[in-house]
């Protein structure tokens, strides 16, 4: 831990220095990726003086307890058993921080959540899901803007795409993608019958232009009528855009924004993280099937969490954990699911 504290409160001075420049002032773009590294490692540098604190009374108290003074070595001894487990909770503190982090984790995130099997129901899962993001989301401070929202029937949704912005947006959010199952009595059920829907969600890191280098000789635009619910026209020119990246086949389409420029440049902020997420995913499959070839699969991504209303549980299948408070989490309380899956990820980078 010794090395990688050194390393992180090195850069912690680098990166201040930096800030305090004129030249990076004027980039918005260092400026930002500056500032979210500076957020991340004030924790670090605020736990790193605690504990030379503490280590310091323990080395005075230590001295003092070998004092010919009884009172004296009996007040030293106590401070010693009061400053041990400080110590040990400030130092797991720090270790914990110290695990190496994916370096995409302080971006903005891109959230796609889509209803899946079940109809109507799944579409009202869908939406569901996106409250409970937002609401965590601005718990969090982050900022919730909507790119796209399809709705659908009885006030589901079809589809959204959403940019939540802020410190760690990608690193609270990222474990969150996969397969969302949901088992309770739909609003159309006459009998009281338990139906299972399902909604997917993306979470991607927002890419930067220096991430994917995109060829305009590779993107096929087309433009189009905005239109409303039920094909109804909402605008009379050719606002919306799709955007076709030819080598990979990907598709985004926009019609949200008030003008052509602005559904091109949404679309092309979702086409930039969908291919960022893409090569990520393709260099992540690499390495899992190095894994598997090791110790075998037991990969549940697939369903990732199980929402039962009848029984008020939320299941985690990747980490075996069930929490029975389904309706604090649907409002937006999922903290205990995000810090235990965090936990997991960084128990088993740090036992890698």
């Amino acid at each position: 831990m010794e090395a990688r504290l050194r390393q992180a409160l090195q850069r912690a001075e680098e990166v201040g220095q930096a800030l305090a420049a004129p030249d990076v002032a004027r980039n918005p773009t260092q400026l930002k990726s500056l500032g979210r590294e500076h957020t991340r490692l004030a924790p670090v540098v605020r736990l790193a003086e605690r504990l030379a604190r503490l280590q310091n009374e323990s080395a005075q108290a230590r001295e003092l307890a070998d004092e010919p003074d009884p009172e004296l070595a009996a007040l030293a001894r106590a401070d010693l058993a009061r400053l041990a487990p400080e110590i040990e909770a400030v130092s797991g503190e720090l270790h914990a921080l110290l695990i190496p982090r994916d370096p995409h984790d302080d971006r903005d995130a891109i959230i796609e959540i889509r209803a899946g099997t079940g109809g109507d129901e799944a579409a009202l899962f869908a939406a569901d899901l996106y409250r409970m993001y937002q609401r965590f989301s601005e718990r969090h401070r982050l900022s919730w803007e909507p790119i796209s929202v399809s709705g659908g029937t009885l006030d589901g949704i079809k589809e959204a795409i959403v940019a939540a912005r802020g410190p760690d947006a990608y690193g609270l959010l990222r474990r969150e993608s996969g397969v969302h199952r949901v088992q309770r009595v739909p609003a159309t059920e006459t009998q009281g019958r338990i139906h299972t829907s399902a909604a997917t969600v993306a979470v991607l890191p927002e890419a930067e232009e220096v991430d994917v280098a995109i060829s305009p000789n590779d993107l096929k635009i087309d433009v189009f009528r905005s239109s409303g619910p039920g094909g109804q026209s909402v605008n009379t020119t050719d606002s919306a855009v799709r955007i076709t990246h030819l080598p990979t086949g990907l598709v985004v389409s926009q019609q949200d924004q008030k003008s052509q420029l602005q559904n091109k440049i949404k679309a092309m902020e979702v086409l930039r993280a969908r291919l960022l997420d893409r090569m990520l995913a393709e260099q992540e499959a690499s390495r899992a099937r190095d894994r598997r070839a090791m110790v075998g699969t037991g990969d549940r991504s697939a369903k990732v969490r199980t929402y039962n209303f009848p029984q008020s549980r939320v299941t985690d299948h990747r980490i075996n954990l069930s929490l029975y408070n389904l309706g604090d989490i649907i409002d937006g309380h999922i903290d205990n699911l995000v810090d235990a899956l965090r936990l997991a990820s960084r128990q088993e980078q740090d036992g890698a």
